[in-house]
């Protein structure tokens, strides 16, 4: 566990790094298209410099019509499979609000709350990304717990559009 929170806590440094290394050459924009994040975290964050750095918070099978503050439950309670596929419309979607896609996706750090859904997520993926030729490249991470009790999994990705 202590590794995990030392990897985590790495990968904040070095995506705060690259976040401030593109915003002395671009401009940094955040937004929250789902209610219940506004006033908690980005949901998006994009760095316009040399190319566009787009950066999804983690990405779950949350109800996006919770209301403002209130805590998203999970849909699909119990269903690791369809949990992943609704986390996966929900990213094509906000990278679509940003003129990307998932074929923009360079990096994506998974987390379950079950290593046996690695199966699940791997079909999960691949229909996904159907018809792609390369996958970006992939963390993934079992915890034991996500921001909710209901939800089983959640995916966290960074796209780059030039």
């Amino acid at each position: 566990m202590r590794m995990i929170l030392k990897s985590l806590f790495a990968l904040a440094a070095l995506t705060t790094l690259a976040v401030a290394a593109n915003a002395q050459s671009g401009e940094i924009k955040r937004s929250n298209p789902s209610e219940w994040t506004k006033g908690r975290f980005s949901e998006i964050i994009t760095v316009n410099g040399p190319g566009k750095t787009i950066y999804l918070a983690g990405v779950g099978a949350e109800d996006e019509k919770t209301p403002a503050n209130a805590l998203a439950a999970a849909l699909h309670v119990g269903n690791p499979l369809e949990q992943c596929r609704l986390a996966y419309d929900k990213i094509k979607r906000l990278l679509a609000s940003q003129g990307a896609s998932l074929a923009d996706v360079v990096k994506q750090v998974v987390y379950v709350t079950d290593v046996r859904y690695l199966p699940v997520y791997g079909q999960c993926r691949t229909e996904a990304y159907r018809g792609a030729k390369v996958f970006p490249v992939n963390t993934f991470l079992v915890v034991s717990a996500l921001a909710h009790e209901t939800m089983l999994i959640e995916i966290d990705v960074t796209a780059v559009v030039k």
